[in-house]
């Protein structure tokens, strides 16, 4: 049983990095959209000094790996190594396929949608492709920033500097890359696009609440619950959390806690800090 879920984790890994390579050798490597991340970066390297993607997310990712492990102090699970090696090994041998489309919009809508299932996949086999996610988890540390700004900043910075490499109508395509991959990887892991109501029972308080606090940067409401069958008191945890954080946060509840009962509802209609205000 064991194995073949760690079977189906890889699979979803392998998959998503196959379908992440393809993207960006058809759609964003020819009309050159440097939509975020080492793809990004690799994408304004080639168009510069024809250096090739692959070999240049290799030397980024691999170091800023273990530099993530040394000075974040994370266990870094097998898997981020195996989407961080996988990625550039793929997009090498995709290189090669016949199909290249240029005209950013197509590129900007079908690659979006494209890599953010791929990513999508890698995240639910509780896996990432490593990279700037882990440079926006040591800027996180050292600025005190959340983990979504950080990495909000990182993009942005990529993206400007593609409008001084490409110029300003590509950058802005690139944006709407970046969006669509990000409602897509919501789909897929969260299988909806709203806000989330997130229901943690569990017996690691302190855990899942720094989880929530200080990975997240959200606030939550605790109140203590008892089980019907077991009678064993629990803490119940709710908050209500963005997107892309409730994707976050699954991803490292699944990896660090997987005794917690979690629940992800859609929630609408939200008035309050950090959500929308009455009208």
């Amino acid at each position: 049983m064991v194995i073949s879920k760690e079977l189906r984790s890889y699979s979803l890994i392998a998959l998503g990095a196959l379908l992440v390579s393809i993207s960006y050798n058809t759609f964003l490597l020819p009309a050159k959209l440097a939509a975020g991340g080492v793809v990004g970066i690799s994408t304004l390297l080639f168009d510069l000094y024809n250096w090739t993607p692959a070999i240049v997310q290799w030397c980024i990712n691999i170091p800023v790996f273990f530099l993530g492990y040394f000075l974040l102090g994370k266990e870094f699970s097998v898997k981020t190594l195996v989407g961080t090696i996988l990625l550039p090994l793929f997009i090498g041998l995709t290189s090669y396929l016949p199909y290249k489309i240029e005209d950013p919009m197509l590129a900007a809508i079908y690659g979006g949608i494209i890599t953010g299932v791929g990513l999508g996949l890698v995240f639910r086999g509780k896996g990432s492709t490593g990279g700037t996610t882990i440079i926006g988890q040591l800027i996180k540390k050292y600025t005190g920033l959340s983990s979504g700004y950080a990495q909000m900043m990182i993009d942005a910075i990529i993206v400007i500097a593609a409008m001084f490499v490409f110029d300003l109508e590509l950058a802005l395509y690139a944006m709407i890359t970046i969006y669509i991959c990000s409602k897509v990887i919501d789909l897929v892991q969260l299988h909806s696009s709203s806000s989330k109501l997130v229901l943690i029972i569990t017996e690691n308080e302190e855990q899942v609440t720094h989880l929530i606090k200080d990975e997240i940067d959200r606030g939550f409401t605790k109140v203590w619950s008892e089980g019907g069958y077991s009678r064993n008191k629990k803490a119940l945890l709710f908050s209500v959390v963005e997107q892309s954080e409730a994707v976050y946060l699954k991803e490292l509840i699944q990896n660090r806690d997987t005794e917690s009962f979690v629940i992800f509802l859609n929630a609408s209609d939200i008035i309050g800090k950090g959500f929308s205000r009455p009208r």
